[in-house]
C-alpha cells in the first residue's frame, strides 16, 4: 500500500511538473477572419516597434477593422509577460491601476466602399487604462457579451528606460565580411552612473530583425563587464542572415497605376490587385530601395480619413521559380502577415505556370513584403532560398534588455536601442 501511494504521489508531481512546464501561445494572432489590419505603434511614429516609456506624453495607438454590416462592441483587457513572453507572476492589480478591461468607445463606418467594415480605434495608457510596470504585455481584443471568445491578440513592451542600450552592427562579422551576414554588438549601462549587482545573472537581451518574431534571438551571458558598462559582442548567435530589400506595392489608387501592381479591376463583391510576378533575388545584383523595414500604411489617394474611406483589396501575389522546391514552403511575409493563419500566407504552386501563388485581402495602402523559405519541420523562415542574403542590406534591430534582480518577481523591461545597417 504505501509503495502504490508513493507510485501515486510520483504521477502527481509529473503531471503537475508537465503542466508547469507548458508554454502558454502569445504570439500574436487573428482569430476572427473578419477582423483585419490590425497595427499597433506609438502615436508620434507608426513606423516605430511598438514600445511606451512610462511616464512620456507618447502612447500606443491600436487600429483595426471588423468586416460586418453592423456594428460590434468590443473590449480589450492585457497580461504581464516575462521577457519570454510567458505569463508573469504579478496579478492585474499590481500592474493595471482599476479595471482590467475597458471599452473601446472610438468607432467609425466604412464610407463609399464595396466591402463595408467598422474602423477601431484606442491608445494605451488612457485615463481609464493605466499601467503601471514595465515589462512586456499581450493585448486581447474580445466581443463585449463572450470575453471568453478572443477575436485577436497582439503585443507590446512597456520600458522604464532606466539603462541606457548602445548598438551597432557590422558586416564584418565573425563568419564572413561583407558576403551573406550581418552581426549586432551592443553595450549596456545604467543611467546614473551605479552598477549592476549580477549583470551575468540578472540581464536577459532579445535581438530581433525588421520585427520578425521568428528568428529573434536571446541573449543572456555578456561578454564583458567593467564597472557600469556591459558588453555584449562577438556572439556568434548575433549573426543574422541579412536578407534582401523588402519588396514594395502600393494601392493608394485604384484608378492608376501604382509601383508593383500590374492591374486593378473590380469584380463583384471586391477589388482585385495582380501584382507583376515576381522572381528570386538569389543571384540578382543588390539594389538598394527605400523600405519600411516590412511595415505597411493604410492609404488611399485624395481620401480625408484613409482609415474608413479605403477600399479592401485583393491582393494577387505571384513568384516564378519554375519548379517545385521540395522540402518547405514558400511564405509572404510582412507586418500586414502577422498574425494572419498560415493557410493565408502560405504559397502554392502551380505546375501549369511554375509560379508559387496567394492571395490575400488587404485594406489600401502601402506594404512592404518579402518570400520567406520555411523548411519542413521549422518555424524560422530563411531569406537565402528566394531573396538572398545581401551584405548591403537595410535592416532594423532592435535590442531590448531586462533586468530581474534576486527576489524580484517580474523582469523590468529597462531599455532597449534601435538600429540601422547600411546606413
Amino acid at each position: 500500500m504505501a509503495m502504490k501511494k508513493l507510485y501515486l504521489l510520483i504521477i502527481m508531481c509529473a503531471v503537475a511538473i508537465a503542466a508547469s512546464a507548458q508554454r502558454v501561445d502569445t504570439q500574436v494572432h487573428i482569430f476572427d477572419q473578419n477582423l483585419k489590419s490590425l497595427k499597433i505603434a506609438p502615436m508620434s511614429n507608426m513606423y516605430f516597434p511598438p514600445i511606451y516609456v512610462l511616464g512620456s506624453d507618447d502612447v500606443l495607438n491600436v487600429n483595426f477593422d471588423y468586416l460586418d454590416l453592423d456594428i460590434q462592441y468590443f473590449r480589450y483587457s492585457v497580461t504581464h509577460c516575462d521577457a519570454n513572453w510567458q505569463p508573469s507572476q504579478l496579478v492585474e492589480s499590481e500592474y493595471i491601476d482599476g479595471f482590467n478591461q475597458a471599452d473601446i468607445e472610438d468607432y467609425k463606418p466604412s464610407e463609399a466602399t464595396f466591402v463595408h467594415y467598422f474602423n477601431y480605434n484606442f491608445t494605451i495608457p488612457n485615463d481609464n487604462f493605466i499601467i503601471t510596470k514595465s515589462g512586456n504585455y499581450l493585448l486581447t481584443i474580445y466581443p463585449q457579451d463572450d470575453p471568453d471568445r478572443v477575436l485577436a491578440q497582439t503585443r507590446f513592451s512597456v520600458c522604464e528606460n532606466t539603462m541606457g542600450v548602445y548598438a551597432e552592427v557590422s558586416t564584418n562579422t565573425d563568419v564572413d565580411y561583407n558576403a551573406h551576414n550581418q552581426q549586432v554588438n551592443f553595450v549596456v549601462t545604467t543611467r546614473d552612473g551605479g552598477r549592476i549587482s549580477d549583470p551575468y545573472n540578472e540581464l536577459t537581451a532579445i535581438v530581433t530583425q525588421n520585427s520578425r518574431p521568428d528568428n529573434e534571438v536571446v541573449v543572456t551571458k555578456p561578454m564583458m563587464v567593467m564597472g557600469n558598462k556591459v558588453t555584449f559582442e562577438h556572439n556568434h548567435d548575433l549573426i543574422f542572415p541579412a536578407g534582401n530589400e523588402y519588396r514594395r506595392i502600393d494601392m493608394v489608387n485604384v484608378n492608376s497605376l501604382n509601383p508593383g501592381v500590374e492591374k486593378i479591376q473590380y469584380f463583384e463583391p471586391y477589388y482585385h490587385a495582380t501584382l507583376y510576378t515576381a522572381e528570386p533575388r538569389v543571384d540578382a545584383q543588390y539594389l538598394y530601395d527605400k523600405t519600411q523595414y516590412g511595415r505597411f500604411t493604410v492609404r488611399t489617394s485624395g481620401a480625408y480619413d484613409s482609415n474608413v474611406e479605403s477600399d479592401y483589396i485583393v491582393t494577387h501575389f505571384a513568384l516564378f521559380t519554375g519548379q517545385k522546391l521540395e522540402g518547405g514552403n514558400i511564405f509572404v511575409q510582412g507586418e500586414f502577415t502577422l498574425g494572419m493563419p498560415p493557410e493565408q500566407c502560405v504559397m502554392r504552386y502551380d505546375p501549369n505556370n511554375g509560379t508559387y501563388n496567394c492571395d490575400i485581402l488587404l485594406k489600401q495602402g502601402a506594404y512592404n513584403y518579402q518570400f520567406l523559405w520555411v523548411p519542413n519541420g521549422s518555424g524560422v523562415g530563411r531569406t537565402s532560398m528566394i531573396e538572398g542574403d545581401k551584405y548591403e542590406t537595410c535592416n532594423e534591430y532592435l535590442v531590448k534588455v531586462y533586468d530581474r534582480p534576486f527576489g524580484e518577481r517580474y523582469d523590468h523591461f529597462v531599455g532597449f536601442g534601435i538600429i540601422y545597417s547600411g546606413r
